[in-house]
């Protein structure tokens, strides 16, 4: 999922939307919905470029170019991260949604359990092509496993370690680091006369959550059991959520400020010169966008507590990105059919991905140059090799509420000077355990 503007996602449960698919009307086709309104669809795109306005500008060019081909007109609305799932949400109980609309991966299986998303069986992948146009990552953040994905992937990405070259030379650093380790001493070095080693986004939930996956899996740990529970005090969970709140706390590499950071903060610090290293997810557009050169960052894999990164506790990433939905009970099917073709071609992947600096999921368009930059090939190795899906269970989204308030307030502590001890994790993790549904 695209966190980067996702200032907090609202402790909505999804149960009130499980009911959502029986509502709309029109006469029904064999994928649900129907075609009463065959000349228009309704797109809900989430922010991807440095504002809204960027990505109309992306985006138009190729909605008028997809009404030219059909006839079908594309109302186009891009909704910030802030208020995305939220209005998912609402348009899932209430029925009155788009006929197609992105979601972050991570939230694919809770909008799967609503019942409110055209299934993706068969029929419906070989309407586009085929499911085995899509690289393997990808499709493994569409829904639970099992069933019939909720969604197709539109942009994928990936976290790196982005690092200020000129502040690595100055403060004598030949390399960047490949383990924690290495990034906590050579973060101490960069951190002072009021500048800091690394960026974080303290008060993004989405943002703390991913950051703490990570490390957990590095730790031998998931946030859920096999069956799908919740189980977020295991030894390694907590380790992992220390570790990272510590890198304020105790190694004191992350200015105490960015524990109120939510709308990309850091990575504006980092463009400035304020801090030297930031982990992000595909940097280099926005990057481009706040005034930084192309040859003033280099860029890294996200280090790894040993060795090199690759598969079990050698995660570095979680597979990050966008997906491309479709309303159950839209009133032009047949036509949101022939917008995911579109939207996910060869051309159109090639277009869009090299517009957001992300990595196309369709194997075809990695092809493309492009994406072997030193911007993009790191974050195609990483979805390549190393990164691991967020746990596709219908709790996804509560998850991220409850962990990601937990991490928020954990890191509002070490910023204020209170002590952040194993105890003190597991008491909150505890606390937001017991805020799941029950099962």
């Amino acid at each position: 999922m695209r966190r980067i503007r996702a200032a907090a996602i609202g402790a909505v449960t999804l149960s009130l939307a499980l009911a959502a698919s029986a509502c709309g009307g029109g006469s029904s086709t064999d994928g649900g919905g129907s075609n009463d309104s065959p000349k228009t669809l309704t797109y809900w795109a989430s922010n991807q470029g440095a504002s809204i306005t960027v990505d109309k500008k992306v985006l138009k060019p190729e909605l008028d170019k997809f009404e030219k081909q059909t006839g079908i007109r594309v109302k186009l609305e891009v909704i910030p991260w802030s208020e995305l799932l939220n209005r998912i949400l609402t348009a899932t109980t209430s029925g009155q949604g788009p006929d197609v609309l992105n979601i972050g991966n991570t939230w694919s299986a809770s909008l799967q359990a609503s019942g409110a998303l055209l299934p993706w069986d068969t029929k419906n992948f070989g309407s586009i092509g085929g499911k085995d146009r899509f690289v393997d990552s990808a499709l493994g953040s569409t829904g639970a496993q099992g069933e019939d994905p909720a969604a197709v992937p539109l942009y994928s990405m990936a976290y790196a370690l982005y690092y200020n070259k000129k502040m690595f030379a100055d403060a004598g650093i030949s390399k960047p680091p490949a383990t924690w380790d290495e990034l906590v001493a050579d973060g101490k070095k960069l951190s002072k006369d009021g500048k800091w080693g690394l960026g974080a986004e303290g008060a993004n939930l989405s943002e703390n959550i991913h950051q703490v996956f990570v490390f957990a899996k590095q730790h031998g740990a998931d946030f859920f059991t096999a069956d799908g529970k919740p189980d977020f005090t295991s030894e390694g969970a907590v380790t992992a959520i220390k570790q990272y709140v510590d890198l304020m706390a105790k190694d004191k590499i992350i200015a105490p400020g960015n524990a109120e950071y939510a709308q990309n903060q850091s990575l504006s610090d980092f463009a400035k010169g304020k801090t030297a290293m930031v982990l992000w997810q595909t940097a280099s557009a926005t990057l481009a966008s706040l005034g930084m050169k192309d040859d003033e960052w280099g860029v890294a894999p996200a280090p790894v507590r040993s060795g090199t990164p690759g598969s079990g506790t050698s995660v570095n990433s979680m597979v990050a990105g966008i997906n491309l939905a479709v309303f159950k009970n839209t009133d032009n099917h047949d036509g949101a059919l022939k917008f995911v073709k579109f939207m996910t071609s060869d051309a159109e992947q090639k277009i869009l991905n090299k517009a957001y600096g992300s990595i196309p999921p369709v194997k075809a368009a990695q092809s493309d140059p492009a994406f072997n930059t030193k911007a993009t090939a790191a974050l195609r190795d990483t979805l390549a090799k190393s990164a691991a899906a967020l746990p596709q269970v219908a709790d996804e989204s509560q998850f991220e509420t409850s962990v990601g308030t937990a991490v928020k307030e954990l890191l509002a502590d070490a910023a204020g000077g209170r002590p952040v001890t194993t105890e003190s994790v597991k008491a909150k993790l505890e606390k937001a355990q017991q805020q799941m549904p029950a099962k």
